[in-house]
């Protein structure tokens, strides 16, 4: 299992420090082999084991690292991280739906969405055709919002199932590959839009000429039942995020020149604060592309100014690239990252920018979310895997 993690995070299109993984992955290894004593654990030799059948793990669990006491308080001592399924190829966009009592995911490579029932533990098909959808969000209606790389666009499922696009280009042009979302109070859906999607494996390429298309070898075409829908799609327009107004009006409200291969997304409690993750360079981009830091801005009606780097990810002098993020009610961050061995996982980050813990995880984390009846079980998507852990906090948001 471990060598198709490491393979698995080695491919990752979030960025990869391969030649620094070995290194340090190494250092822990060694270190946990010196302390015999400690139970198994992502760093220790031989591994800890996950899912069924497993060896239970003592309390508290070893992989939940405290780094600043104001973490304490939202751990349950007598709770541990689970595996909870591992059928996926890459799993993104977690989101809970409160009417319906589940949380849907995307598993973007497979081009499946998956509801995971909270009554039974079940996972099953949503929609077996989901135009690769990537992230999702329930807005303060209820209603889920769908953003598909295939089609290059966002969709919301009306009560009634009727499916309306909410947005697929802006100023004439198409979207790139629209990737996380947070929902506002007022009706608006703030968005990032990378090129994450602009590949065979999680949308579709540019048609001939295009970045990710330059000598038009790939035909986007093929295999597709809706072809008049991504016919003669190229990139156009740079990473920005955008907001969609209630109305529907599409405004440009951060530009890939401030906040490059922009990602993960989410407000503070309070709707005053908006973090954007900049990742890795994502497919097709021209110059160095994304800086692996969380930018923060303050938000001014429909607008953001003061853009700073809220932290620069790196986390006990390791480079810990960040993806998609939570707020919790406290407004403290839950950021799911990638990193060597021992640092994959999520990091936890207080509004005043200091890293409280860390959750080690065996793969990286693409996304999560606070999901169950009390908004308090932490659900990770970690590659072809679910993690979940119970948690003393909720999420401030819905989804």
């Amino acid at each position: 299992m471990q060598k198709t993690v490491s393979s698995r995070y080695t491919l990752s299109r979030r960025g990869i420090m391969g030649l620094t993984a070995s290194a340090v992955a190494t250092r822990f290894i060694s270190s946990a082999s010196a302390a015999s004593p400690q139970p198994p654990s992502v760093v220790s030799v031989p591994p800890r084991e996950w899912g069924p059948g497993s060896p239970p793990v003592m309390y508290p669990d070893p992989d939940i690292i405290v780094l600043d006491d104001r973490f304490k308080p939202y751990l349950l001592g007598i709770t541990q991280l689970r595996r909870v399924w591992d059928k996926g190829l890459w799993l993104e966009g977690p989101a809970w739906s409160e009417q319906g009592n589940y949380l849907v995911f995307s598993d973007v490579h497979a081009n499946r969405q998956y509801r995971y029932l909270w009554e039974t533990g079940a996972v099953t098909v949503l929609n077996g055709d989901s135009g690769n959808s990537n992230g999702n969000a329930f807005d303060f209606e209820g209603r889920q919002i769908i953003q598909q790389d295939l089609y290059r666009r966002i969709i919301r499922r009306e009560h009634n199932g009727v499916y309306r696009v909410l947005a697929d280009s802006f100023d004439g042009k198409p979207l790139n590959s629209p990737n996380d979302m947070a929902v506002h109070p007022d009706g608006s859906v703030w968005f990032t839009d990378p090129t994450y999607g602009d590949t065979l494996s999680e949308g579709h390429p540019d048609a001939a000429g295009g970045p990710t298309n330059p000598g038009g070898r790939l035909n986007p075409l093929i295999g597709q039942d809706q072809p008049t829908l991504i016919a003669n799609q190229k990139r156009e327009l740079p990473s920005n995020c955008y907001r969609i107004d209630k109305s529907g009006r599409i405004d440009l409200v951060i530009s890939g020149a401030d906040v490059p291969d922009p990602n993960g997304i989410a407000f503070s409690p309070d709707y005053r604060t908006l973090y954007v993750a900049s990742t890795t360079k994502g497919p097709g981009t021209d110059g160095p592309g994304g800086q692996s830091v969380i930018y923060a801005f303050d938000v001014e009606g429909t607008k953001v100014t003061h853009r700073r780097v809220f932290h620069d990810m790196v986390i006990e002098g390791v480079k810990c690239p960040p993806d998609g993020f939570k707020v919790d009610v406290d407004g403290n961050l839950w950021c799911g990252v990638s990193g060597p061995l021992g640092y994959r996982g999520v990091v936890v980050i207080s509004p005043d920018a200091k890293v409280l813990g860390r959750i080690r995880l065996p793969q990286l984390c693409a996304n999560l979310t606070f999901a169950g009846p009390k908004r308090n079980m932490l659900m990770m998507m970690c590659g072809q895997s679910i993690y979940t852990l119970q948690v003393q906090t909720q999420g401030a948001a819905p989804s």
